[in-house]
């Protein structure tokens, strides 16, 4: 019901957003003498700050197209290698190959928590300058029709695996947020049927390991409010004419206003800072704030059984820290895994708190100590952890140092 009154009040506002989008662009005319004054001005700022906060915001494209690489432009192709209902795996192939042949395969696992893959955007190109990149492109869940079947955290895990398998042997894997658990898990299971497309590497960065250790607000209304109150408050059908129609899902819009609300103060300020840019005609300013939000307000529906599963494993029972977690029937056994393993974590990282990523590196007593690092990124909160500024100069450098000693 909840998701349907969504849909409505979106249709409802429609009018609405059409005769702002053309208010701006009236009181934008170069022609209209208004343009120039500052009541026009404040007109077209006003219209345009509507138009956004009303639109909906679609699944935004990568537009990796070249990197710069010592002084010289590489072309990138973008192309899909695998796909499932739930999933594809999208390669970042470059187009000048000659010098780059020997970099090593990096499989980016993109969170699957509400925003698209895209929002990995900086890391990928970020990485693209000395590794093969591939990144896994996760599908909104409405739009994937009942007929497909469900998909679980137990699905995550097997897509995982599947993609090692695609990619062969000697492939370093990345995992940002949400699927560090699912992700060293699969880890764990090709270990111990010594699969020869185990990863060569694993870098969780920012990851719920343990959520015990240093508990954030998110952390403690998971494990306060239980399995059976996300159950029956957060879980609604998707309406028509959704090619998902009829599915159980968790709504990206649910998520993304929870998070909005625990910084609501940040966002109203940026907003009100993007009026101010507009009316003064700062451009690079004002661009900054629309490519933030075109992304940060673009989300994706997560399949229920997933969202469920994933609460009551992680955030509620805490199975991986308690050696209790189970895949199709078979104990995950984290002590198997050998390879390479390195933990990165904000300092400001209120998602996931500090020592929560970290705890991987107890989970994992098998890994040899020359092969585990851990590194935490001072003052920097979730997202600068995977892109951004410090994320370019302080972290990625690191991660490309461990990956390349874990070749050796």
């Amino acid at each position: 019901m909840l998701y349907s009154l969504f849909e409505l009040n979106h249709a409802a506002l429609a009018p609405m957003r059409a005769a702002a989008d053309f208010g701006q662009l009236y009181f934008r005319n170069p022609l209209n003498p208004l343009s120039h004054t500052p009541l026009g001005k404040n007109f077209a700022a006003a219209f345009e700050v509507v138009e956004r906060v009303t639109r909906r915001y679609d699944k935004p494209e990568f537009g990796i197209t070249q990197i710069e690489r010592d002084g010289e432009g590489i072309g990138i192709s973008q192309c899909t290698v695998w796909q499932r209902p739930f999933c594809n795996l999208l390669h970042f192939k470059k187009l000048q190959p000659a010098d780059t042949a020997d970099q090593p395969r990096l499989l980016i696992v993109a969170p699957m928590s509400g925003h698209h893959a895209t929002l990995l955007r900086g890391t990928v190109r970020t990485m693209l300058h000395d590794h093969d990149v591939y990144i896994t492109d996760w599908i909104d869940a409405r739009n994937v029709p009942v007929g497909m079947g469900s998909f679980d955290l137990d699905d995550y895990i097997d897509y995982v695996i599947n993609i090692l398998h695609v990619l062969g042997p000697n492939t370093h894997v990345m995992a940002v947020c949400q699927p560090s658990v699912p992700v060293l898990a699969a880890a764990a299971l090709m270990s111990e049927r010594k699969d020869p497309c185990t990863p060569a590497s694993l870098t969780l960065m920012g990851g719920p390991i343990d959520t015990r250790r240093n508990p954030t607000v998110v952390n403690t209304l998971a494990e306060e409010r239980g399995i059976d109150w996300f159950g029956r408050n957060v879980i609604h059908r998707v309406p028509f004419p959704n090619p998902g129609v009829m599915r159980n899902v968790y709504p990206g819009f649910m998520q993304l206003t929870g998070f909005m609300t625990m910084n609501l103060d940040r966002h109203m300020d940026a907003h009100k800072e993007l009026f101010v840019h507009l009316v003064e005609g700062d451009g690079d300013s004002a661009e900054k704030h629309k490519d933030f939000y075109d992304e940060y307000l673009s989300v994706m529906d997560l399949t229920a059984e997933f969202f469920l599963q994933t609460v009551d494993a992680v955030f509620v029972e805490h199975h991986l820290p308690r050696g209790t977690m189970r895949h199709r029937g078979m104990d995950v056994n984290l002590s198997a895994i050998t390879c390479g393993l390195m933990t990165v974590e904000g300092e400001l990282d209120d998602i996931s708190g500090v020592g929560q990523t970290e705890a991987a590196h107890d989970l994992c007593p098998s890994v040899p100590k020359k092969r585990r690092q851990h590194y935490m990124q001072k003052s920097v909160g979730h997202y600068g952890v995977f892109n951004g500024s410090k994320f370019r100069r302080e972290i990625a450098p690191r991660i490309t140092t461990f990956i390349k000693s874990c070749n050796a």
